[in-house]
């Protein structure tokens, strides 16, 4: 465990970027080779606008990382956070429950309030807009959202008392597994279904991606499944009835120009269909 803790106590920003870059290259091989759906698409001008989204908030948590390092500084100063108040002193425990309370905080209670609140929802909408779920979807963020995930992150390092190898532990997770669950590649449904056990699958990240509600108020996790099946908010669906985007955009000259997906915060807001 030490190893684990020194390695991403001071991991350096290369092999932060390789774990994206990685990631998005295996699943988009496997994705070609076995995909769920075979999409009627130009995968690479579909990608160039996830990549530009990409790029957009790598920049925003670059420039605010300070308050990452701060924040976990403080946190530690103060022994403020679950880790300090349960007294985890073993390491092994440090790791799970701050994973499992800083994805529960930093993720689903972020993916949750961003649903049920109109002005935020503006910006996650285009996350939601791809009609072409891939691997590259899972970095759909309008800059907007970028800020508003980086909040709730501050706001879980505070609260679980992470120190900042738990918070990078937890990104590179997060980045890996959000692709994984968000990449168009077919797995065995026994398989899929065994491993949303634990961990949010393809399939049970997909149903949240389905067009219409109430499935598009679904299956908010991003590491654990545990979450939605604790707060009865997990749902299962077929994934061949499966249909992507949301209802309020199903146009492309709206859900596939990157010029209108940057001003879709700041356009009247469109009810979805109940």
């Amino acid at each position: 465990m030490n190893e684990i803790i020194n390695y991403f106590q001071t991991i350096p920003s290369s092999h932060r970027s390789a774990i994206l870059i990685g990631g998005i290259a295996l699943f988009w091989f496997i994705e070609s080779g076995i995909p769920l759906f075979k999409f009627k698409y130009h995968k690479w001008n579909h990608a160039l606008i996830n990549f530009f989204f990409t790029a957009t908030t790598i920049v925003i948590n670059f420039s605010l990382a300070i308050l990452l390092f701060k924040s976990a500084e403080w946190a530690a100063d103060h022994q403020f956070g679950l880790i300090y108040w349960l007294h985890l002193d073993n390491l092994w425990l440090q790791a799970i429950i701050g994973l499992l309370f800083m994805d529960l905080i930093g993720a689903y209670t972020a993916h949750l309030v961003q649903h049920k609140t109109k002005p935020l929802w503006r910006y996650h909408l285009i996350h939601h807009t791809d009609t072409w779920i891939d691997t590259t979807t899972a970095n759909r963020h309008h800059p907007g959202e970028s800020v508003i995930r980086f909040i709730f992150t501050v706001l879980a390092i505070l609260i679980v008392g992470a120190p900042i190898w738990l918070f990078f532990l937890y990104q590179s997770l997060s980045v890996f597994l959000s692709q994984f669950n968000h990449a168009n590649m077919r797995m065995p449904k026994k398989l899929d279904k065994w491993i949303s056990y634990l961990i949010v699958s393809p399939d049970m990240h997909k149903i949240h991606h389905h067009y219409q509600l109430p499935y598009t108020d679904s299956n908010y996790g991003n590491i654990f499944s545990i979450w939605d099946r604790l707060f009865g908010t997990f749902m299962v669906m077929p994934r061949e009835k499966l249909i992507y985007g949301v209802d309020t955009h199903m146009k492309q000259e709206e859900n596939n120009k990157l010029s209108n997906l940057l001003r879709i915060p700041f356009q009247k807001y469109r009810n979805p269909e109940a």
